[in-house]
């Protein structure tokens, strides 16, 4: 292993994982509302604006990295062997770019009529493969829970198949952008090398986060027109960045929690608000430059992203773990412990309702009330996630 980690939950990561969700399915409902103030929305590409609704896909990628070391020092603890552990980081890799490139074909792209059914049944039977696939099984059974995954394996291949897209309907499934599971996939699977390859060294993983600034610095430069290798780089700077805020989770995780390193807890909070004020500056110092967006993923974007979610961890940690006010993140926990299948819900809903032709009145797509119709949504699906929990339906990748 390479750090002294403990095997217990974190409350207040979790707490952050559940809170980062809820917001996440707030914001995504709050999208289609009209007359609302601009900051409830994201920031156009080339505004060099962000509001805290384009902190969301950060935050996630942050409690990814922070979740990695533990994930994997687990692993090894219950006796993985070096191959075993990588086995399964690219088994997971694999199920989040799946999932995000079904979905994103669902989005847009396809031909219901050379398909031969509705986007919305397709979806809904997408689903339904997911869940049988990496839904955790509790019954005693092995064979009944391999013919359930089998199943759900055979529906996915078989949609997948089944899937045309394009005017002709020549199209088949294919990653028209990755998705935001596949971009949480690639950011996990480079996170995870990167923390082994270091050995969970602070310093070493700063450096990595600085080779990541680095990386979409040259594919920026005008150097991309006169070599393959920058070109190349060019086109994979997202990636970079996207792994640079899971770093940055890393680093958090590594300072409150390595017990390697023996320093009192003030010191520990010292250094996180210290390295929160570097991500700042480093952020501020290349605004001018790359300018801030979300869609473009810039550096300074994902530097101001990553240091307001270091500072929000450290008020939680303290609120939570230190001061011990933590009985209500219970209602955080169904949805923090099944980030996956709280994801996956509000697309689900979505489209149920075309399926059946359902509409939400047209209120709740404007002003205010369209405000307090998000939120009730976004805690609906939370609630629902619990009811689902208590059927024994819970996705785990």
């Amino acid at each position: 292993m390479h750090n002294a980690l403990t095997t217990q939950r974190i409350l207040s990561i979790d707490a952050l994982r559940g809170i980062t969700i809820l917001v996440m399915i707030f914001v995504n409902e709050l999208a289609g509302v009209q007359g609302i103030p601009a900051w409830m929305k994201h920031m156009p590409a080339d505004a060099d604006a962000m509001t805290f609704v384009d902190m969301v896909f950060p935050a996630f990628l942050f409690i990814v990295g922070m979740s990695i070391p533990f994930a994997i020092n687990n692993r090894l603890s219950k006796g993985d062997n070096l191959w075993q552990l990588q086995l399964h980081i690219l088994f997971r890799t694999i199920g989040l770019l799946v999932l995000g490139v079904f979905m994103v074909n669902a989005e847009s792209g396809y031909n219901e009529e050379a398909m031969g059914i509705s986007i919305a049944l397709w979806s809904l039977l997408f689903y339904a493969g997911v869940i049988l696939l990496w839904n955790v099984y509790t019954f005693e059974s092995n064979v009944l829970r391999w013919i359930l995954r089998a199943a759900g394996l055979v529906l996915l291949v078989a949609l997948a198949f089944l899937y045309r897209g394009g005017n002709d309907g020549s199209q088949t499934l294919t990653p028209q952008w990755w998705g935001i599971l596949g971009l949480i996939g690639w950011a996990y699977l480079i996170t995870c090398i990167v923390y082994q390859l270091t050995g969970g060294r602070l310093l070493l993983i700063l450096s990595a986060l600085t080779v990541c600034i680095l990386f979409y610095i040259t594919g920026k430069s005008g150097e991309a027109e006169n070599s393959p290798v920058v070109a190349w780089m060019s086109g994979q700077t997202g990636h970079a960045i996207h792994t640079a805020i899971a770093l940055c989770g890393i680093m958090v995780s590594l300072i409150f929690f390595d017990q390697q390193k023996k320093q009192p807890e003030r010191n520990r909070f010292i250094l996180a608000i210290v390295f929160a004020g570097i991500l700042f500056g480093v952020g501020y110092i290349l605004r001018p430059y790359y300018t801030i967006s979300k869609i473009y993923a810039t550096p300074t974007w994902a530097l101001y992203s990553a240091a307001v979610c270091s500072l929000l961890f450290v008020f939680l940690y303290w609120l939570i773990d230190l001061r011990k006010v933590s009985s209500w993140t219970s209602f955080f926990k169904p949805a923090a412990s099944n980030p996956l299948l709280t994801y996956i819900i509000p697309f689900i809903v979505y489209a149920l309702m075309k399926l059946l032709h359902i509409h939400w009145p047209e209120v709740f797509y404007q002003g205010i009330a369209g405000i307090i119709w998000s939120a009730v949504f976004a805690v609906a699906v939370m609630a629902i996630v619990i009811g689902l929990n208590k059927l024994k339906i819970r996705l785990q990748l």
